[in-house]
């Protein structure tokens, strides 16, 4: 069995186990928490948004997994929010929508580097309405639009110029009309179960609060960081 390498045998390795960083911009406390977990994270959302530090606001990793237990997980953007769930939209033959189709448990995760906070939400996906899904679609700019068409996401391409090519190919066969939704394209609704707040505090101390749904609304728990 090979063991980790170390400094002396690889002096060109990080020494990742070194690093070391205090958060000390904010503190989450219990009396400071809303009833529901979507007031909380429209004020975090939006003291993200306004961050100049962070580029993508809105930028979630959403974990999925297989009914045989792999577990992948990728970055999303969200698309949308109520009380209802949280919405992003993708490609239905994508790995990601196989395996919700067969087993939609999911996992999303913010995190806000500069804020030093981050939101972990577990729950059951379903996909949206098609009139939802049409009408984000047709907001969508006519690129992004033409991309939808052009990537058979998760399968295997060849090289960079079959995909430009694709997408020259979706841009004749639209010319001088609206890109419709291609019907491989969907939304999808995260309806959470959990949510969780991270805020870093000096020491690891860290403010940890968990939301967990019943049958009256959310409860509200202090976990131990």
């Amino acid at each position: 069995m090979i063991g980790p390498m170390n400094k002396e045998e690889r002096p060109d390795l990080l020494d990742v186990a070194s690093f070391r960083r205090d958060y000390r911009h904010a503190s989450l406390r219990r009396a400071d928490l809303p009833p529901d977990p979507f007031t909380q994270f429209h004020s975090w959302l939006d003291e993200a948004e306004a961050c100049p530090a962070i580029m993508e606001s809105t930028a979630m990793a959403l974990s999925t997994s297989s009914p045989e237990g792999g577990v992948t997980s990728r970055m999303v953007l969200l698309k949308g929010y109520d009380e209802r769930g949280f919405r992003f939209f993708t490609n239905t033959g994508s790995r990601k929508a196989s395996q919700l189709a067969q087993n939609n448990d999911a996992a999303l995760l913010f995190y806000w580097e500069a804020l030093e906070r981050q939101i972990q939400i577990n729950g059951k996906v379903s996909q949206v309405p098609r009139a939802e899904t049409d009408a984000y679609f047709a907001s969508r700019p006519h690129g992004s639009r033409i991309g939808a068409w052009a990537s058979r996401q998760s399968e295997i391409v060849a090289d960079r110029a079959t995909l430009e090519r694709q997408a020259l190919e979706c841009e004749h066969r639209f010319e001088g009309e609206e890109v419709p939704t291609p019907e491989f394209w969907s939304g999808y609704l995260v309806a959470p179960f959990r949510i969780e707040f991270w805020q870093g505090r000096p020491n690891r101390l860290h403010d940890r609060f968990s939301y967990s749904r019943n049958a009256d609304g959310w409860t509200i728990d202090r976990l131990s960081p």
